[in-house]
């Protein structure tokens, strides 16, 4: 649907004007970017090899540039590298690698504009993206409030990370082996809590361990840890908490955690249990891992919030014209009940395109129509 020639199309719908006569099937018209690529992996369907070199939209030899989003910072400087486009994170910037030429400037080159923006631009906008993923029947059953998702999804938006997702998953090694291995393919960086401990409900680790096809193997500076802090407890000739999946696992060391936390490439395993402790958890792991650049801090997200008394019905369309126009921008919209005014929301990294949006906006409508109103 987000294809230029989809706008007003349907399932079925006949042949353009000019065209041969005949009926267009359109049985995908309402995937996302991502239900296509995750479409393509899990089924292995081959496909042009350009896109695992960064292009996300292919159109002529003229026109179509790798996505700037894509880019990975090269410390040598000699040559771009771009990560594979199924690791967009949002498919509303898959043409950002369509491009149009300017006519060249003084000094002979021709700048590439994506929708108002070049590829300088969209580039030092580039998103890093996490998801979450907390295991445990409790929160699938109502039982327990899952307090840590919120939380962190809040702490990654305000180091300028987009979450791309969170999940719950039942106490089942294969759940979370399953949704461990389709975000740890599409994230940079997935962060795993609940599940952790001695006791059958607890499968975490296994999930991770076979999510990357390895086995849980001990290790014994984790036993070493566990051995401190629970003496006796001890049973058996192995605490089976000690056991790691192997060859993929890196303890995060920190003087302030009573053990460290469990690294398994880009998947953070918390311990974590509260909103509290995943304060004490969190700002460790940022002294830890920014030091390391792990977890970089990028530009971080500017926002402007309005509200409305318009209905949903008059405000549809022409919204949904905006976020075709702005592109790099999150714009949504809620209500805290039925009966109260319609709240919109614009989210991205440059104030100044927000600035646009929300002008470009109060054009499609009356003077008066919308109310700016405090972000908190």
């Amino acid at each position: 649907m987000g294809d230029p020639t989809a706008v007003g199309q349907e399932q079925f719908s006949p042949s353009s004007l000019g065209w041969p006569p005949f009926m267009r099937v359109n049985p995908i018209l309402d995937w996302s970017y991502r239900d296509v690529w995750a479409f393509l992996l899990t089924c292995k369907v081959p496909y042009c090899s350009l896109y695992d070199q960064g292009y996300t939209s292919i159109g002529s030899i003229y026109d179509t540039v790798p996505n700037a989003l894509l880019c990975i910072n090269n410390s040598s400087g000699s040559k771009e590298v771009f990560r594979p486009a199924y690791l967009l994170s949002d498919g509303r910037l898959e043409r950002a690698g369509r491009v149009k030429k300017l006519p060249s400037s003084v000094s002979g080159h021709n700048p590439a504009v994506i929708n108002g923006l070049d590829n300088m631009d969209l580039h030092n906008r580039s998103l890093l993206t996490a998801s979450a993923i907390a295991v445990g029947d409790e929160i699938l059953f109502g039982t327990v409030e899952d307090q840590i998702g919120p939380s962190l999804c809040r702490k990654l938006h305000s180091f300028g990370w987009l979450v791309s997702q969170t999940a719950v998953v039942r106490n089942d090694i294969d759940s979370v082996a399953e949704e461990v291995e389709r975000r740890q393919s599409t994230d940079d960086m997935v962060f795993i809590y609940g599940g952790v401990g001695p006791l059958h409900s607890d499968v975490t680790t296994a999930g991770v361990a076979k999510a990357f096809g390895v086995r849980l193997a001990p290790d014994e500076e984790f036993e070493e840890y566990l051995r401190h802090l629970i003496g006796d407890q001890c049973t058996g000739d192995r605490n089976e908490m000690a056991l790691l999946p192997e060859g993929i696992t890196e303890l995060l060391h920190h003087e302030k955690l009573i053990v460290p936390l469990i690294k398994c490439k880009n998947v953070i395993i918390l311990t974590a249990t509260n909103a509290l402790e995943l304060d004490e958890e969190w700002n460790c792991l940022i002294e830890l891992m920014t030091s390391d650049d792990v977890l970089l801090m990028m530009q971080s997200f500017v926002s402007k919030h309005l509200t409305t008394n318009l209905t949903d019905v008059e405000i549809a369309r022409p919204l949904s014209k905006l976020c075709l126009e702005f592109p790099d921008l999150y714009i949504g919209c809620h209500r805290k009940s039925r009966k109260e005014p319609l709240v919109l929301y614009f989210k991205g990294k440059d104030q100044d395109r927000i600035e646009s949006a929300v002008e470009a906006l109060n054009k499609k409508f009356c003077p008066g129509a919308f109310v700016e109103i405090n972000s908190s």
